[in-house]
């Protein structure tokens, strides 16, 4: 399995790249960056002022984890860090609220690459069938905040990593 990286409407490809090489380190997969960005006017939601995510997602080509720096948004949330398909075969992350900017401090990238990474994980791991964890340490436990995201470790908990193996064999 080839995980594609795609940028929805522009994401700087030193991220990207950054990004490929995490979740192919964690996952055991090959991924790779398409530069081309995806262009995702189409969900602009001028009541909410952000991107409708679930309209995003359903225009992705398959296999792709899209990223983007859009605020995000489904009707019944104030926003959202991504959304996945469960069992699916895509998925969608967001920087707007992962950057330290967002919360009135300096810029961090490293901050924010650990952030995008631990969220790539666990959006991905809603594609392979994973549902929310129940430790706060694993990367599919729910985050609604920068603050418990920054708790997690960027990996899968001894519970949740077995769902690995089916991805590996795909």
């Amino acid at each position: 399995m080839t995980l594609r990286i795609l940028p929805v409407g522009g994401q700087p490809l030193e991220r990207l790249d950054a990004l490929a090489a995490g979740l192919a380190r964690v996952l055991g997969v090959s991924c790779a960056v398409t530069p081309a960005p995806f262009d995702s006017s189409f969900a602009w939601s001028p009541d909410r002022g952000q991107y409708y995510s679930t309209k995003i997602l359903a225009a992705l080509p398959e296999t792709t984890l899209g990223v983007t720096e859009h605020d995000l948004f489904v009707p019944i949330l104030t926003f959202v860090f991504g959304e996945a398909q469960l069992r699916g075969s895509r998925a969608l992350v967001s920087t707007h609220r992962l950057r330290e900017e967002f919360y009135g401090d300096p810029e961090n990238e490293a901050k924010l690459r650990e952030r995008l990474l631990k969220e790539a994980l666990h959006e991905l791991g809603h594609n392979f069938g994973l549902r929310h964890c129940d430790d706060w340490r694993c990367v599919m436990a729910s985050s609604h905040s920068v603050e418990t995201l920054d708790l997690k470790v960027p990996a899968y908990c001894p519970r949740c990593r077995p769902a690995l193996a089916t991805v590996r064999q795909a």
